[in-house]
C-alpha cells in the first residue's frame, strides 16, 4: 500500500468556503453566506466540549471500575478469594484480554451506528452492573473481571473515535487529553474514596469493606450511564437537539474539510468493513500498536500504584490518601503537554518528553528505599502515562482521511497497546516487593525501545512530506494533506 501522503490535489486547509456542495441524507444543508463561521464555530466547540467533560466523567468511572481492585487488596480482597502466587496478577491482566476481543469490531460497529450515545451508555450499564455483582469467589472473580474488560473496551476507543468525529486535527490533541485526564482524576479521587469506603463501611450490613467498594461504584456507574444516554452527543450527521440549523451544518462541514482530499483519493464509498481491510494492511498500523503496546507496558505501575504506595510502611487508608497528591499532578501535566502539542503541531518530542521523565522516575525508584525519595518517585512518575494520549492523537493524525479507516486503527492500535497489560500485569509479583527493582528496569528499557521507534516513525512521515512537497512543486499544485511529526 502506498505511503504517500499526497492523496491528492485538494487544498485541505481549514476554510468553509473550500468545500463543495454536497447534498446529505441528513437534512438541508445551508448556504455558506448564510453562516457566520467564526461566532458558530466558536457556539459549537463550547457546546462539544461541554459534553467532552461528560466524556471525561464517563471515563473517570471507567477507570475506576477497572482498577478498583488494587485498592481492594490493601483491605483483605486477596485473603477472602483466597489468592495465591500471582493469581491477583491474573486477576489483574485477566481484564485486558475482554478488552483484545471487542475493541477493534466495537469501533467498526459503532462507525456504522447512528446513536453511538445509546451503545456506550448500554455498556456502561453492564460494566456498572458487573461491578456491583463482584463476588467473594476467585473464579468467579475471574469470569466478572473477564466480562467487565469485554464490555469496558467499547468506551476508551469508541469515545477517542467519537472525538475525531467532531473534531479537526489541531484541536484533538487538546480534547483527548482532556478525556485521558479522568484517568489520572480517576487514579487521584478514586484512591481518595476507597480509602472513605474502606475505612468506613467495613462490616456493614454483614458486607467486608472492598464488597462495598464495588457496590458504590458499580451504582455510581450505572446513574451516570442513564444520564450519558441524554448527554453524549452522536455523530455531526445525526440530528442534535442540542444543536442549532447552522451549528448542525457547521459540524458536518467541518468534518468534510478533515476528509476531502481522502475522498478525492479513494473515489468510492466506504464500505462496512472496508476501513478495517486497510487498517490490517498498513504496515504503520501495526508499527504504532506495538509502541503503544510498549508505553502501555511501561506505565504498567499504574495498576499497582496503591500497592508501591504501601512499600513505604504506611497504613492502608495513608497509603491510598497518598496516592491521590502524584496523579493531581499528573492530571495537570497531560492537560499542559496536550495543549503545548496541538499550539506547536509536534507530536514526537511531547511523547518522548513524558517517557524521558518516567524513566528518571524508576531510576529514582531502583537507587533508593528512602520513604521521600520513594514518595517522590511516584510523583514523577506519575506524569509519563500522558506519552500515551499524544500518541493516540497522532494516530488520529496520521489516519484523517478515512472514517471508517480511522475508527479501526484506533481500535487496533490501542487493542495492541492494551495488550501490554496483560503481560506486564505480571512485571509487578509480589516477591519482588518492596523495592521492585527488576520491575522497574523492565519499564525502564520498554520506554527506551518505544522511544527509538518513534523516531524512526517520525522519520518515515518526515520523508512522505518532503515527497509530497517536491511532487507539488512539480506539478504546480496547491499545498496538500501534510502528516504531523
Amino acid at each position: 500500500m502506498s505511503d504517500r501522503p499526497l492523496l491528492g490535489a485538494v487544498d485541505c486547509s481549514p476554510h468553509y468556503d473550500a468545500i463543495s456542495n454536497r447534498s446529505s441524507d441528513d437534512g438541508p444543508t445551508l448556504p455558506l453566506d448564510d453562516i457566520d463561521s467564526s461566532i458558530v464555530e466558536k457556539r459549537l466547540l463550547r457546546k462539544l466540549d461541554l459534553r467532552v467533560a461528560f466524556l471525561v466523567l464517563v471515563y473517570i468511572m471507567n477507570v475506576m471500575d477497572r482498577t478498583n481492585v488494587a485498592a481492594a487488596r490493601l483491605r483483605g480482597f486477596e485473603e477472602d478469594l483466597g489468592m495465591i502466587g500471582n493469581q491477583f496478577n491474573t486477576l489483574t491482566s485477566i481484564l485486558h484480554v475482554g478488552y483484545l476481543l471487542t475493541q477493534a469490531p466495537s469501533n467498526v460497529i459503532l462507525h456504522r451506528m447512528k446513536r453511538p450515545s445509546l451503545y456506550l451508555s448500554s455498556c456502561m450499564i453492564t460494566w456498572g452492573a458487573l461491578t456491583v455483582f463482584m463476588v467473594p469467589t476467585y473464579h468467579a472473580a475471574l469470569i466478572l473481571r473477564f466480562l467487565l474488560g469485554f464490555v469496558e473496551a467499547a468506551f476508551f476507543p469508541g469515545a477517542v473515535f467519537l472525538l475525531s468525529r467532531w473534531y479537526k486535527r489541531n484541536e484533538l490533541g487538546l480534547r483527548t487529553a482532556i478525556l485521558f485526564c479522568g484517568a489520572s482524576i480517576s487514579n487521584a479521587f478514586g484512591a481518595l474514596i476507597a480509602s472513605g469506603i474502606l475505612g468506613s463501611l467495613d462490616g456493614t450490613l454483614g458486607f467486608t469493606a472492598w464488597r462495598w467498594l464495588f457496590f458504590v461504584e458499580g451504582t455510581l456507574t450505572i446513574v451516570a450511564a442513564v444520564s450519558a444516554i441524554w448527554i453524549l452527543p452522536d455523530f455531526p450527521s445525526t440530528p442534535s437537539v442540542w444543536l442549532l440549523p447552522d451549528e448542525q451544518t457547521l459540524a458536518k462541514r467541518r468534518m468534510e474539510e478533515e476528509v476531502a482530499a481522502g475522498i478525492a483519493h479513494k473515489g468510492k464509498p466506504e464500505g462496512d468493513f472496508s476501513g478495517l481491510a486497510e487498517a490490517l494492511m498498513d504496515w504503520r498500523v501495526w508499527w504504532l500498536g506495538v509502541a503503544l503496546h510498549l508505553i502501555a507496558s511501561s506505565t504498567s505501575f499504574v495498576i499497582f500504584f496503591p500497592t508501591l504506595s504501601a512499600t513505604m510502611g504506611y497504613s492502608a487508608t495513608t497509603s491510598l490518601l497518598l496516592c491521590a497528591p502524584p496523579w493531581i499532578l499528573g492530571a495537570a501535566t497531560s492537560f499542559v503537554v496536550a495543549r503545548h502539542s496541538d499550539a506547536t503541531g509536534d507530536r514526537f518530542w511531547h511523547i518522548v518528553g513524558p517517557l524521558l521523565v518516567g524513566i528518571v522516575g524508576f531510576m529514582l525508584a531502583i537507587s533508593t528505599m528512602n520513604t521521600a525519595m520513594r514518595y517522590l518517585s511516584l510523583f514523577i512518575m506519575a506524569q509519563s502515562p500522558v506519552a500515551y494520549v499524544v500518541t493516540l492523537t497522532w494516530v488520529m493524525n496520521t489516519f484523517s482521511q478515512s472514517h471508517s479507516k480511522r475508527a479501526a486503527a484506533i481500535a487496533l492500535i490501542n487493542t495492541m497497546g492494551s495488550a501490554g497489560l496483560i503481560s506486564s500485569s505480571y512485571f509487578w509479583p509480589s516477591s519482588w516487593g518492596p523495592s521492585y527493582v527488576n520491575s522497574y528496569i523492565i519499564c525502564t528499557l520498554t520506554s527506551i525501545v518505544s522511544i527509538g521507534m518513534f523516531w524512526l516513525f517520525r522519520e518515515h512521515l518526515s520523508r512522505c512530506n518532503e515527497a509530497a512537497e517536491a511532487e507539488e512543486k512539480a506539478l504546480g499544485l496547491p499545498k496538500g494533506f501534510r502528516y504531523l511529526l
